[in-house]
């Protein structure tokens, strides 16, 4: 008996004392995830602690209304969760902790650190849902942005604050070619976040990426694909505040979101417990409006100077590139690198589509010289992968098309030139510098015969 006092009193010493009323109430239903409480009237997205016998207080989100209660989702497991049990408010509604205590660290969607260091202290307050800014508030993309990746930086160019999607299926090499810009990037930090991914997945990224003299400059915000989609989503959301109250500092912050079919996911099973019919292929229209909430928040800042460039994983589920989340994502997206599973089964990575793929801000912020080579080596590839069956097959007779004479002739110098290892970093002079030199030794024989 005395040993479990003391235990209580050691739990009530190091407990954070709260000022002022502290709203609660009491579970009346619930069903898996979704519980019901009564007398707590928070705003939704709040936080509450619910009490257990085991001494642990689960938590769970605002996320409605019904009939007087508060609905909440649970952001664990439901277990040992008893009737009438106490829930009280925690937290600040609507606002997460950011800061520079958060650079070098990995947390999980609650701002807690997952890498085994001790706890973060960030300082500083930011709405979970960003500050909307309006449109005239943002600048447009002038500068280029080296991503590391020569296919990228010659073909597809990117610009600082520019939002650009890679379309893929599973196994293709969408987390490796997501890692190697993450590594090689050009920018004064960066924010990764990954969203229902494999644990193994997240603890590999987290040993390559957070240790060294890089380490300073990256936050890692991971939630894996077996906790609650209100938690998946959160995660999203805090990785975006992060990335934002940086770029209101004044600083250029590459923010990685993979994947963003997931977040999808997570704000479809949020929908649907809510009530909200599914619409396209099982999407309700808040799901699919969530990704765009969540790609406006990168972009230029024209007040602090600031920029957020976001990378956005999209998930084909079944390589089928017209899925409700893949076409939502190429409509607000300001570019997309598809990935091509028969690329990658010929051992060609990064197995970039490069005829399907394009960057919508390349025409502002590319040379002339360097928009006309692009367009000579995309005509080329576009030929000779087009025409790949009937080579094969020996139907095709030379002299019949000189645009796949000349990609048959190259072939083996356009495939060095789009394929790069995966430690490898290939900076933006270097990528366009190669890319002037290849067109000129093709069109050589040309120039040569006339």
């Amino acid at each position: 008996m005395l040993d479990t006092m003391a235990l209580e009193l050691a739990r009530f010493r190091g407990a954070a004392i709260e000022r002022g009323p502290v709203p609660s109430g009491r579970v009346v239903a619930c069903d898996g995830g979704l519980i019901e409480v009564s007398g707590l009237s928070v705003p939704i997205g709040s936080l509450g602690a619910i009490e257990s016998d085991s001494g642990d207080e689960p938590l769970a989100e605002v996320i409605g209304f019904r009939r007087g209660h508060s609905l909440m989702m649970l952001l664990g497991d439901a277990q040992l969760l008893q009737p009438r049990a106490s829930v009280r408010a925690i937290g600040s509604p609507g606002s997460v902790r950011v800061g520079d205590a958060l650079l070098g660290r990995a947390v999980d969607g609650l701002g807690q650190p997952i890498d085994g260091g001790p706890a973060i202290h960030a300082s500083e307050t930011w709405p979970l849902l960003g500050k909307r800014e309006s449109a005239l508030a943002r600048s447009g993309v002038s500068e280029s942005f080296d991503c590391g990746v020569r296919a990228v930086n010659a073909l597809a160019t990117m610009g600082v604050g520019q939002r650009m999607g890679i379309i893929a299926g599973s196994g293709v090499g969408k987390s490796v070619l997501i890692d190697t810009v993450a590594a090689n990037a050009k920018a004064d930090l960066a924010v990764i976040a990954l969203i229902g991914e494999r644990a193994r997945e997240v603890s590999d990224f987290v040993t390559r990426h957070m240790s060294g003299a890089e380490r300073g400059r990256m936050v890692v915000v991971a939630v894996p694909a077996d906790h609650a989609p209100n938690l998946r989503l959160r995660a999203a959301q805090y990785a975006s505040a992060i990335a934002e109250h940086f770029r209101a500092k004044g600083r250029k912050v590459l923010l990685v979101l993979d994947s963003l079919t997931r977040v999808a996911h997570a704000a479809r099973e949020l929908a649907l417990v809510l009530g909200e019919p599914g619409a396209a292929r099982g999407y309700p229209p808040s799901a699919l409006s969530t990704i765009t909430r969540l790609v406006e928040r990168a972009g230029n800042c024209a007040t602090s100077g600031g920029a957020v460039t976001g990378i956005y994983s999209v998930l084909a589920d079944g390589d089928d590139t017209s899925d409700p989340v893949v076409d939502t994502a190429r409509a607000i997206l300001d570019g997309h690198l598809v990935l091509s599973r028969e690329l990658a089964q010929r051992g060609h990575y990064p197995a970039i589509d490069i005829p399907a793929s394009l960057s919508r801000v390349m025409h502002d912020i590319a040379s002339a010289e360097q928009l006309e080579a692009a367009r000579r080596l995309r005509a080329l590839i576009a030929a000779r992968e087009h025409n790949r069956d009937l080579v094969m097959m020996g139907a095709y007779r030379a002299g019949s098309d000189p645009d796949l004479d000349c990609a048959l002739a190259h072939s083996n110098a356009i495939d060095a030139f789009l394929q790069q290892p995966r430690n490898a970093c290939v900076n933006m002079t270097q990528s366009r510098a190669q890319l002037m030199d290849m067109l000129a030794k093709i069109d050589a024989p040309l120039v040569a015969n006339a």
